[in-house]
């Protein structure tokens, strides 16, 4: 297939006539398809429901240690529950803090009392001039809304195949004492689908930061997320690498049962070193009694231990996988050998990452709408929802059916076509 670059204005012209054909038969169909966000689609969430039968008037609700679950205490999650989610993070469970249903939350709560009361006796960072953190991008939306929100200072680190560009981090956090923290996806990345490499882990362990209160937000929301049992990526241990590396208290590691059990009403977890635990625990007792411990315990006796919990991912990864395989179809066969956009194939996690040709994201966005096909806003996985070359696409397949998901994949890459097509002509 030629690509779009090798055509002559007269092919393009008469390509983008019959498109635009096209383009008004599928408008005429008055679709509404939501791709927007990454969330479980209905038969996902129907894998769960045997959770709902789990707890009646008749069960025993006391823990393992004898607490009624009924009532209040037991501030940082119960014993089992620790368990569990310490197996999923790969941590001992002594240096897990059970939440409640999100560890978005968490994060934020964590970013919020930083700014009010600093971090293990260190200067709120509300008394400073300036307050900065690292971007990974293209990144997660929601974590950048969180330090805009705040008024931190955001700066752009380029992902590349292995992770962050490290060479980037270890100069800006060694030299900058008001870098406090950095935003990390590190196994099926938001939106690109990356899993850290085992050095770039090691140098995120290594990083000798400027200030002493930096801290790694390591968000593993998709650490147990495979969409292929054989060919699944491996993330090694970010607290034991810093532990070792002579740096245990610098990474805050965040996970939640969100796509595993029923988003909104699962339990969420933060590992980390004895000493950042601890003080967390001391806002903790202002600010709650204790979280959901029926909830805590609903989870764990429905997925008893960590084969449970991968058992359970294979049943999320028949349905979803066949979406993803679809699209990247789709894309490989209608824009392959084009020369109008790349993709990313992940092995797991809930997206594929798009970037267009420069200065198109916004415009195919748009179009999509018009076509019926709500996607995620152009330029939402940069901070401040700028993306500088206005090419990256973030595609989210797993909520709509499979029939919808083709409808979709069909009318989006119509619109890269046409778009593509008036960039080159007006060049």
């Amino acid at each position: 297939m030629k690509k779009y670059t090798e055509m002559s204005k007269e092919e393009l012209l008469a390509l983008k006539q019959e498109l635009e054909q096209e383009y008004a038969q599928v408008k005429a169909l008055g679709l509404s398809l939501d791709m927007s966000r990454g969330k479980p689609g209905a038969d996902q969430l129907d894998i769960s429901m045997g959770m709902m039968d789990v707890l009646n008037h008749e069960t025993d609700l006391r823990c393992e240690t004898g607490v009624d679950c009924r009532n209040y205490g037991v501030i940082d999650g119960i014993p089992e529950a620790k368990r569990l989610l310490g197996e999923m993070s790969e941590v001992d469970p002594d240096h897990i803090i059970i939440y409640g249903n999100s560890s978005l939350n968490v994060m934020f709560d964590t970013v919020a009392r930083s700014m009010t009361h600093g971090v293990m006796g260190n200067t709120p960072w509300c008394k400073l001039d300036k307050v900065k953190f690292l971007c990974p991008v293209p990144g997660y939306d929601r974590h950048f809304k969180i330090t805009e929100f705040f008024g931190i200072e955001m700066i752009n680190v380029p992902m590349t195949p292995t992770g962050p560009d490290m060479d980037m981090v270890e100069k800006l956090v060694s030299e900058d004492p008001a870098i406090k923290g950095i935003w990390c996806v590190p196994k099926y990345s938001n939106p690109q689908g990356i899993t850290y490499s085992d050095e770039t882990v090691r140098r995120f362990a290594r990083l000798k930061p400027a200030a002493p209160d930096f801290r790694i937000y390591w968000d593993n929301a998709y650490c147990i997320h495979h969409l292929y049992a054989d060919n699944h990526d491996f993330l090694i241990e970010i607290l034991g690498e810093c532990e070792r590396a002579g740096n245990p208290d610098m990474v805050y590691k965040f996970t939640s049962t969100s796509k595993v059990s029923f988003p909104g009403s699962g339990i969420a977890a933060v590992a980390a070193s004895k000493a950042n635990l601890n003080d967390f625990r001391k806002y903790m007792t202002m600010q709650t009694i204790g979280h959901d411990k029926l909830n805590q315990l609903r989870h764990v006796r429905y997925f008893k231990n960590l084969e449970g919990l991968h058992a359970h991912m294979k049943k999320h990864a028949l349905l979803i996988r066949p979406k993803f395989e679809m699209v990247l179809d789709t894309l490989d066969r209608e824009l392959g050998g084009l020369g109008i956009g790349e993709w990313t194939r992940p092995h797991g996690g809930y997206f594929i990452s798009f970037d267009s040709m420069e200065g198109c994201a916004k415009d195919i966005v748009a179009r999509a709408k018009e076509a019926g096909v709500v996607m995620t806003g152009a330029g939402a996985t940069y901070p401040y929802g700028k993306d500088p070359k206005d090419s990256n696409i973030r595609i989210a397949p797993t909520f709509p059916s499979l029939e919808e998901l083709e409808q979709a994949a069909k009318i989006f890459v119509l619109c890269v076509k046409l778009s593509s097509i008036d960039k080159l002509l007006a060049a």
